[in-house]
């Protein structure tokens, strides 16, 4: 019996947070281990079912790096690299959209729909979703000499969402499952991160949270100890102090601007960890790290 107890216990831990999130839109950028472990990609596709079928919108942003790197390793075409990222010339980029549209995000849609849920795939180029622009990467020479900007192929960010389409499918029940590809004015396709399109389409969506999933605890101090909820006002002195570098400063500045754009929270979550969904959004603890306005 004490085991039926716990059981229930869980449930009525839930129950303010299904009360406090229903109908709210929940955008998450799935990434990482997540991704690539077996176990974790069935537990990933139950989390997002079960927020559906309680009455949240999730909405999800996958990224696509390691599969990208293994189809053109495949194909003998080199993957090269410019502050991390990935130089994508055209026939690059054929791939990109190949591997992330049709290949892992149907694998998403896939899974998700065998294990009960309807979902969807979209890429950004799908109701005029993400348009697009090329994105100009700077790269600091001598402190007494301009920034030169490196030409990194059809690489883009986001110029504007059209949330439409996700907004539709929303309302009837599907799970949007959405590939950072991004269409430009002249109809030209761009690689985008998938950090900054889950973000901007969080910020459009005016989601009540954005949740980035790493394959990291979360955000630490400079003591090395997970930090549970962080300020903006307190991030920007962690950036300052060199206590949050590297490429987490993305990750963090993405966050950032969805605050500052309207979305309510934002979390970046271990998504090694085994229901890491659920227990950021529905348990009293969670996982990770929650960002919220100062």
């Amino acid at each position: 019996m004490d085991n039926l107890t716990d059981k229930a216990e869980v449930l009525i831990e839930a129950l303010p947070y299904i009360r406090r999130f229903y109908n709210k839109t929940i955008v998450i950028k799935y990434g990482g281990h997540a991704m690539v472990d077996d176990g974790l990609k069935v537990n990933f596709a139950l989390d997002v079912i079960l927020m559906k079928y309680v009455g949240l919108n999730p909405v999800i942003v996958h990224g696509g790096g390691p599969q990208i790197g293994g189809v053109l390793e495949k194909m003998g075409m080199p993957s090269k690299f410019v502050g991390g990222m990935r130089v994508t010339d055209v026939e690059t980029m054929d791939v990109v959209e190949m591997v992330l549209a049709g290949k892992v995000n149907k694998e998403i849609v896939g899974l998700i729909n065998h294990y009960g849920g309807r979902a969807v795939g979209l890429s950004g180029k799908d109701g005029q979703l993400v348009r697009a622009r090329k994105l100009d990467m700077l790269m600091s020479k001598e402190d007494t000499e301009p920034p030169e900007i490196i030409d990194i192929g059809m690489v883009g960010e986001v110029e504007s969402i059209n949330p439409n389409i996700v907004e539709v499918l929303d309302g009837n029940n599907f799970i949007p499952v959405v590939a950072p590809i991004g269409i430009g004015c002249k109809g030209e396709t761009y690689n985008i991160n998938a950090d900054l399109v889950a973000g901007k389409l969080a910020s459009a969506l005016r989601a009540e949270k954005l949740i980035l999933l790493t394959d990291v605890e979360g955000l630490k101090d400079e003591r090395k100890k997970l930090i549970s909820t962080v300020t903006t006002e307190e991030i920007r002195k962690y950036i300052d102090a060199g206590v949050i570098s590297g490429g987490m400063i993305p990750k963090v500045n993405c966050c950032l601007e969805a605050l500052n754009e309207g979305v309510a929270k934002t979390h970046i979550i271990d998504g090694r960890v085994k229901h890491a969904l659920l227990l950021e959004v529905f348990t009293d603890v969670g996982v990770g790290t929650e960002i919220v306005v100062t």
